[in-house]
């Protein structure tokens, strides 16, 4: 990720890397730690211009309408489905957003480089997801439609380097 960092991360390249990459699931299984109340966010690996993520979805879960901060992150499924909808702002007042795309995706899937989406595990098994987040950030937006606002969340890591925090 260092050499896409020093091009800010051009999207076609990345997204070459990220479908073809070839990650065995037991390098991944030091970093996947699930709680069956809400779905995990577990640092891989951070630097400033970057972070990876691996994100595990038990069944139902949800991660809401929410923004990037304007930064470019990919998600990748690693295995499991997850249904991802993309999202593009078309008023703040009302607050507005128009649905640009739906996808189920299957492992391999890649999704991104995302702006404003949602994520949903609506399948009856676990998924997990490695992310990409190009330039780190500790909030986020949160799109609720239902009250017409836009909250601010304060994201936190369930795991880091493969331990509980």
């Amino acid at each position: 990720m260092r050499m896409f960092a020093e091009q800010n991360f051009p999207v076609a390249e990345v997204s070459s890397y990220l479908i073809d990459l070839d990650i065995p699931q037991e390098k991944l299984e030091k970093f996947c730690h699930f709680n069956d109340g809400f779905y995990t966010r577990n640092l891989v690996h951070k630097e400033r211009d970057f972070e990876i993520l691996v994100v595990c979805w038990p069944a139902g879960k949800t991660a809401p309408i929410h923004g990037h901060e304007g930064e470019k992150c990919w998600a990748r499924v690693e295995s499991g489905t997850l249904q991802i909808c993309n999202y593009e702002q078309k008023s703040l007042n009302p607050l507005l957003l128009k649905r640009v795309d739906k996808v189920m995706g299957g492992p391999n899937y890649l999704d991104g480089p995302a702006d404003i989406h949602s994520v949903e595990n609506i399948s009856s098994d676990s998924a997990i997801s490695l992310h990409i987040y190009a330039r780190p950030f500790d909030s986020c937006d949160v799109y609720n439609l239902k009250d017409n606002k836009i909250d601010r969340l304060k994201m936190q890591y369930y795991s880091k380097f493969g331990y509980l925090c």
